[in-house]
């Protein structure tokens, strides 16, 4: 039995003919019959019942040419594994991103990764930190774009960016008019903040240390953008990150203001396991992401 031969026995089970069939394969059909009827004959099964004008697949050749395309899909895997060891830009590649930056990175990241390695999409992951973090020692994804702070044992981490915190308030709110706001300030406001978990809201709690009550019933959100909506509909004010503030997401219901000097900000790493040998892969995203034209400060030196 050969993988020639399994090949041949899908595309017969396909075209019902062992003349197209033959065409499809690229052989001659006296040699494409000779090799179906030799598998045949290894098995003890008869996988086609012959007609003048059609071929029908039995019974039992239905299930064996089922699990030929499974042999020939896993044979082709091997082959595109061999193909990343050699070239580690081809092949997807999985990766983890948490959620308070995946709707503000992703679009510019796949697009400008796509023109540098257009052999390896991105198989995307957007959970939070925790459970990133097991994913990656799993295995269950090859790197992960997260927020300081992270550390874990075994685990590599490469500075992409910082960014800024800003704050966001309704457009009728009595702070519209002002430039800047002092993070001590916000303890006197309704903040809406994320639910428990996500590891923005502890960024966003850490620079306004002086905000200590916990949040109302209805005063989270499991998005940032249903926290935008929350303040667009005069709920309260709110936090969100430099990226989640460019043009293309503004509103005219809510104002943007800076944080009053010293800005709190946050680091964004991209994590990967110790020896993880698609080196040339993590290096390709990094600079992608050093290269992107968002509101952030680039920290990724890779050559």
């Amino acid at each position: 039995m050969t993988l020639t031969e399994l090949k041949y026995i899908i595309a017969v089970a396909a075209e019902r003919h062992f003349g197209r069939a033959a065409q499809r394969c690229f052989v001659s059909q006296p040699s494409l019959s000779a090799a179906v009827k030799k598998l045949e004959d290894e098995l003890g099964v008869l996988i086609f019942e012959r007609g003048k004008n059609e071929v029908l697949v039995t019974q039992i050749g239905a299930q064996v040419v089922a699990q030929a395309r499974r042999v020939v899909e896993e044979a082709e895997r091997v082959k595109a594994v061999a193909r990343q060891g050699k070239n580690p830009l081809v092949g997807s590649f999985r990766l983890g991103i948490i959620h308070t930056i995946a709707p503000y990175l992703l679009p510019d990241l796949v697009v400008r990764l796509r023109a540098v390695a257009p052999e390896m999409p991105l198989d995307i992951e957007e959970n939070l930190t925790a459970n990133l973090d097991q994913m990656l020692k799993s295995g269950l994804v090859d790197a992960a774009i997260l927020a300081l702070p992270y550390e874990a044992a075994g685990v590599e981490l490469l500075p992409l960016y910082d960014e800024e915190f800003r704050v966001i308030v309704p457009s009728r709110h009595p702070w519209a008019r002002r430039r800047t706001v002092d993070a001590d300030e916000l303890a006197e406001q309704n903040l809406l903040l994320l639910s428990i978990g996500h590891c923005f809201r502890d960024q966003v709690l850490g620079a306004c240390h002086e905000f200590a009550r916990a949040p109302s019933s209805g005063k989270q959100g499991n998005s940032l953008e249903t926290i935008r909506n929350m303040v667009a509909s005069g709920m309260g004010v709110s936090v969100l990150p430099a990226t989640a503030l460019t043009p293309k997401y503004s509103n005219p219901l809510i104002k943007a203001l800076d944080f009053a000097r010293p800005r709190p900000t946050r680091r964004v790493v991209l994590a990967y396991r110790q020896g993880f040998p698609r080196s040339k892969a993590i290096e390709a995203i990094a600079r992608v992401c050093a290269g992107l034209e968002l509101p952030i400060a680039s920290l990724a030196s890779v050559s």
